[in-house]
């Protein structure tokens, strides 16, 4: 009676861990695209920091970005089980934010470079240690952002589902794309360092891959610069499209009324979740503009 009991839950168990696992790769597929997004931005914020730092910098945002989790999949779980009208305008609120950093990028590159001291004074005027601290609140804080939509893109996955599956499944998600994101983000940074060592200790082929390495890591950290302010407009753009209805309603027939090009019908959608998030991005930093000014600050 005893071990029929136990063949039960064994079975049971092997049942859930089977639903767990096709659930979770149908959840780790939607949400490959923000882990892209992610990448770019958290890859872009280490940048300014110096080579001998950029680890410790990588852990330290690694290590929020645990904590954020930590805090956001019981509340999604807790939103999700009593009030999940809730959740939509929270992640509206997070895609804004997003557009008006993207924006705030922008305005500042484009009219205010004449005013700004260059990054290696600013480094110098600010103590090492403040200016980390920086870097890392602010890669800590899009990073929740970003956290938030991947984990109520999973938790959509599994809706339905009974509560163990969706427990297992959005934290399974959470933990994977943190590992994942964290240690790509460390390897991408770390590049230039590797083509050094090839450069000073390789020889015939392997030093001519370090200087290509060498030369190439700038570019790539400055590309991700360019995609991971990009990358806030086509995210918060995409959220904002998809839960305001009238902006839904407004962009879905542009969408439908495009040529019948398969490279221009899998791109458009893409550039108008981009337009709109600059367009919202400005529209957040203007308000803001007008509050600050009416404030007095």
């Amino acid at each position: 009676m005893a071990g029929a009991s136990l063949l039960t839950l064994l079975d049971d168990i092997a049942s859930v861990l089977d639903d767990v696992a096709a659930m979770s790769k149908v959840a780790a597929k939607k949400t490959a695209g923000v882990l892209g997004d992610d990448l770019a931005l958290n890859a872009q914020q280490v940048s300014g920091v110096t080579a001998d730092r950029e680890l410790p910098v990588v852990w330290s945002v690694a290590k929020g970005s645990f904590k954020n989790k930590l805090i956001l999949v019981p509340a999604a779980l807790l939103i999700s089980s009593f009030v999940p009208w809730l959740i939509m305008p929270l992640l509206l609120i997070g895609g804004l934010f997003l557009c008006y950093e993207g924006a705030e990028k922008v305005l500042e590159k484009l009219f205010h470079t004449s005013h700004q001291e260059p990054k290696e004074e600013l480094v110098q005027a600010d103590s090492a240690e403040e200016y980390e601290k920086k870097k890392i609140a602010g890669a800590i804080r899009t990073d929740f952002i970003l956290s938030a939509e991947i984990i109520v893109i999973a938790l959509g996955t599994v809706q339905g589902q009974a509560m163990s599956t969706q427990i297992l499944v959005v934290s399974l998600i959470a933990l994977l794309m943190t590992i994942g994101v964290y240690g790509l983000v460390a390897g991408i940074v770390k590049l230039d360092d590797l083509g050094l060592y090839l450069e000073q200790r390789g020889k015939g082929l392997s030093q001519s891959i370090g200087r290509g390495l060498v030369n190439f890591a700038p570019k790539l950290m400055k590309g991700l610069t360019i995609v991971g302010t990009a990358a806030m407009f086509l995210v918060g753009g995409g959220i904002v499209v998809h839960n305001i209805p009238m902006i839904h309603h407004w962009v879905e027939p542009i969408i439908t009324n495009i040529p019948n090009i398969s490279l221009i019908q899998a791109l458009f959608p893409t550039f108008m979740n981009g337009l709109i998030g600059v367009l919202a991005g400005l529209l957040v930093v203007l308000i803001w503009s007008v509050i600050s000014k009416i404030k007095g600050d």
